[in-house]
């Protein structure tokens, strides 16, 4: 195996954040200071303002840029491919324990690189629009299963043919740690009667999912093709698209999601780039039938992401994890994605985040949500550490978290946290 890279920064065996990954994210270095972006590596933060004032980036895309000067990471996104790996290669360098110059320069390294349990972090981008597929073959099954009552018509006969999405609401996204309010709707009328009720949903759901953020967007009227769509894509975020299925259930005919998920949308604050992810490329599912021509990809390829979800009950210390699965099972690959969401000429905007749907694999404990692990309610969830769940109950906190394993590192993505609290009146 060749020497890895190592940085003078301490990481600790295992850490998600060595100087391999560097997910980019946005902080507060302390209570009422401006945001700025950041890089993670180990248990520390690297101010991007700081070393951009120092004049660090020297490269030709990036010297004369304030991008990093910015409360968010919009600017820098915008970018483009050539000027993120210029920024990774310099960054990769300023942090390796052979570079001088930032090593050496205590001042200078005080003021750059602080601890991450002293900065609060807060969301990367401004979010102008937010799309959630339906991407996962096994969880379209599923719940094709328990709503039309057999997997011989679980799947719209659209489905292998089209990545079905929808348009979330972006201003409900949240960054990891945001408490989560049960919300309150319209739910189908109890048997016997005639009209809904209105009360707290009873059936509260979490959503595995992975998010991609836009980076350079397309004209209006100008699509971009499945094969270009990479280089439109700036990285990865965990995501939980918390669901109220008996809202969902209740509203979702003729014209599919709005207040059942418009509630609150959890995502994790660091985004992992596309370069930190290539030693994980992997084969993506086959496709049959064929896609068609606009879908069909020259390189087909997705990523071999271990994903987790665990459960910890108000009052507990300790969390139960439900679900192992992984990204690799997704059947739509995000450049399919991507290439579809613009192939009528809709115009994508730097910082728009589009969402895998969610992630389920093929077997009980894959499963990336508790509406097909219970069964629509139907079946008991056992805890790992006692216990049992249908749904969420107040004071629940759900855990997401995924970690690429390495030949001698690990590439994570931190934790995707929420707390459900009860709703209000209630």
């Amino acid at each position: 195996m060749a020497s890895l890279m190592k940085s003078f920064v301490d990481v600790s065996p295992g850490s998600q954040f060595p100087i391999q990954n560097l997910p980019y994210g946005v902080f507060r270095p302390s209570a009422g200071a401006s945001p700025r972006p950041g890089v993670a590596i180990g248990d520390s933060v690297v101010d991007l303002s700081v070393l951009s004032e120092a004049g660090l980036f020297k490269g030709p895309l990036l010297s004369s840029s304030s991008c990093f000067s910015q409360t968010s990471l919009n600017a820098f996104m915008a970018l483009g491919r050539p000027a993120w790996k210029e920024a990774r290669k310099t960054l990769q360098k300023l942090l390796s324990d052979g570079e001088p110059t930032l090593r050496d320069d205590h001042v200078l390294r005080s003021k750059a690189i602080l601890p991450m349990n002293q900065v609060t972090m807060v969301m990367p981008a401004v979010i102008g629009d937010y799309t959630d597929f339906f991407s996962s073959k096994e969880h379209a099954v599923n719940c094709g299963t328990i709503f039309r009552g057999g997997k011989e018509d679980a799947l719209p006969p659209n489905w292998v043919h089209v990545p079905i999405g929808y348009h979330g609401r972006a201003s409900s996204v949240v960054i990891s740690g945001t408490d989560i309010r049960r919300p309150r709707g319209q739910t189908s009328p109890p048997p016997g009667e005639n009209a809904p009720e209105f009360k707290p949903s009873a059936l509260l759901d979490f959503e595995l999912e992975m998010a991609a953020f836009v980076g350079p967007g397309n004209e209006l009227g100008k699509p971009v093709s499945v094969d270009e769509a990479a280089d439109h894509i700036f990285g990865f975020v965990i995501m939980n698209d918390w669901s109220a299925r008996d809202i969902q259930k209740w509203e979702y005919v003729p014209l599919g999601p709005f207040l059942g998920k418009s509630f609150g949308t959890t995502i994790s604050p660091w985004i992992v780039t596309m370069e930190a992810l290539d030693p994980f490329i992997c084969d993506a599912p086959e496709q049959d039938p064929p896609a068609l021509q606009y879908l069909t990809e020259k390189n087909r390829f997705t990523y071999d992401i271990p994903m987790q979800v665990a459960i910890r009950p108000k009052g507990e210390s300790k969390a139960s994890v439900i679900s192992n699965t992984n990204f690799k099972y997704l059947y739509w690959t995000v450049c399919q994605q991507l290439a579809h969401h613009t192939v009528n000429g809709c115009n994508l905007n730097t910082g728009d985040l589009l969402a895998s749907g969610t992630i389920s694999g093929p077997s009980f404990g894959s499963l990336g949500s508790l509406l097909e692990m219970s069964v629509a309610g139907s079946r008991e969830v056992k805890l790992e550490h006692g216990g049992v769940r249908r749904f969420l109950k107040d004071g629940d906190e759900v855990v997401m978290s995924a970690v690429c394993e390495g030949d001698g590192f690990n590439v994570g993505f931190g934790e995707c946290r929420g707390k459900v609290i009860p709703a209000f009146n209630s």
